[in-house]
């Protein structure tokens, strides 16, 4: 799950720009072969949706179905999670808070908390709702108990007080208001704040504040176990299929479940294209920024914004267990783009949507299918074993029956897939092993392939 700028300029006399002539979006035939190449030549997703919106007025383009077992070709309607988008909504409504006189971006959290509630605090300094808002509280991490559950519905049964309860007990790494750390744990607690000034839980404020003003009638929370009618089946890295998450205290975070069809609506409304009741929470969201240590990015409340190359585009992504998406707009011409897809790959359709807003932004090359080759399974043990990458960091390899795994130091442990008797892919990522010829029974060291580097380990004896 990313980034942003502001200037500020003065002087006694300014002359008024031009209106912005609005650069004409890909037509559907384009954004089309974008999608079929993803799919179908690249073999990097199973179903991706698309929205584009000029003047308020959305197109939709859609390729893949609802999974590799169900024929059923996805459109607009088809639901997806949203992962991260969530939390733009949910700084919507600090935003709407704001503007009401309810709550001080600069004041202490704990005056919007219920009494006694107990907060970190670094040098002296309180968190305020605004360094939540911008990633810069301090926060790092996950609670132990969420992070042991992997990448498998790890959200689940999660609940409010055991998340105030580790908040603080919570020791901050840093100063706060000062450096930019992505954190779920942050927008969690500040939608704490936001339920507690208004008096209502977030599902009931999404729903009626958001929601219903934007005529968003097919999107929810997921906050219940099991799948939603009209949803596409989500896909690992692998292109496995796998479970939905539901979220109950991070719901805030990444809960949303919605289609391109609703979330044009909402980028329509965001950007200004149409009017909305919202307008005024809307305005001040890119109002204050901080940087994000990216290149000409910088966030405000919730949307990231990119400034580099004269662009100023505000966005935000997602990633859960088995969805990726893309929302943002251009905040010069107004033209905004959705993207939902229905497999987590390395590669991402972040770009896509970056594309589609502008088109000197390259689309990303994708990894090229691999094949799995037919090996004799006695080999697998002399590669079995500790290896040392860097200080630190191990890379474990261990077999099992007839299969071999790489587990890297503080991560999830992940089959590897034979290439050739020696060299071995990840499905997850697009990394490789290649393992040095055994002597004596035993590889004495490997090289990991990632990122146009070759990285070497030497066994551990």
């Amino acid at each position: 799950m990313q980034r942003a700028l502001a200037t500020l300029a003065t002087a006694a006399l300014i002359a008024l720009p031009l209106p912005v002539q609005a650069a004409a979006m890909p037509d559907d035939a384009e954004i089309a072969q974008i999608l079929a190449d993803r799919i179908d030549r690249d073999q990097a997703n199973v179903a991706i949706s698309v929205a584009v919106i000029e003047d308020g007025v959305p197109r939709f383009v859609s390729h893949g179905t609802l999974s590799r077992d169900d024929p059923t070709p996805v459109d607009e309607h088809t639901l997806f999670e949203a992962g991260s988008i969530t939390k733009v909504m949910t700084n919507l409504l600090l935003a709407q808070l704001v503007v009401d006189g309810q709550i001080d971006l600069d004041a202490p959290l704990t005056d919007y908390l219920p009494e006694g509630t107990i907060l970190p605090e670094r040098d002296g300094k309180p968190i305020t709702a605004f360094d939540l808002a911008t990633h810069t509280s301090g926060f790092s991490g996950l609670p132990e108990e969420l992070i042991a559950k992997g990448a498998a519905n790890p959200y689940s049964g999660y609940g409010a007080d055991a998340l105030m309860a580790w908040i603080a007990a919570y020791e901050l790494p840093r100063a706060i208001g000062e450096t930019f750390e992505y954190s779920n744990v942050g927008i969690a607690l500040l939608a704490q704040a936001i339920e507690h000034v208004s008096g209502r839980p977030y599902a009931e404020l999404l729903q009626e504040q958001i929601l219903d003003p934007l005529g968003m009638s097919e999107t929810s929370l997921a906050t219940a176990p099991g799948a939603i009618a009209g949803m596409a089946t989500g896909h690992d890295a692998a292109g496995e299929p796998v479970a939905n998450w539901d979220m109950e205290a991070f719901a805030p975070v990444g809960a949303l479940v919605s289609n391109t069809a609703d979330l044009a609506k909402f980028i329509a409304a965001a950007s200004g294209a149409v009017d909305s009741p919202l307008d005024p929470a809307f305005s001040i969201m890119l109002d204050r920024t901080r940087p994000t240590g990216g290149a000409g990015e910088v966030i405000g409340l919730g949307w990231f914004n990119l400034t580099e190359g004269g662009r100023d585009i505000a966005w935000h992504n997602g990633i859960t267990g088995g969805y990726r998406s893309f929302a943002g707009y251009d905040r010069k011409t107004g033209n905004g783009v959705v993207v939902l897809s229905s497999m987590v790959t390395e590669a991402g359709i972040e770009d896509i949507g970056l594309h589609l807003l502008d088109s000197t932004l390259p689309l990303r090359p994708q990894p090229k299918p691999r094949e799995v080759a037919e090996i004799d399974p006695a080999i697998l043990p002399d590669y079995a074993g500790q290896y040392l990458l860097a200080p630190g960091v191990i890379i474990a390899i261990t077999a099992e029956a007839g299969q071999l795994f790489a587990q890297l130091t503080g991560q999830q442990r992940f089959e590897i897939f034979p290439e050739s008797e020696k060299r071995f892919f990840f499905r997850v990522v697009d990394a490789q092993i290649t393992f040095a010829d055994p002597i004596d029974g035993a590889a004495p060291a490997l090289t990991l392939h990632q990122n146009g580097q070759n990285m070497t380990a030497i066994r551990i004896p």
